[in-house]
């Protein structure tokens, strides 16, 4: 997926203190995922579609 424009990340307010998480950059078509502690080696993006499943697959009851 190829973004023209820049991202801004955030991380959850769950892990405010956490150095071991991820942050998200939602955009228009989807969001994209990188690594707090390596943020340097770049993220990935998921169209919408594969976003919105990635979450009700990993949603806690």
């Amino acid at each position: 997926m190829h973004l023209t424009h820049p991202l801004t990340f955030h991380k959850s307010s769950y892990s405010t203190t956490a150095q071991e998480c991820v942050e998200v950059a939602e955009f228009p078509s989807g969001a994209a995922v990188r690594d707090t502690q390596n943020r340097e080696i770049g993220h990935l993006a998921f169209p919408s579609s594969e976003w919105a499943a990635l979450l009700s697959a990993t949603v806690k009851d």
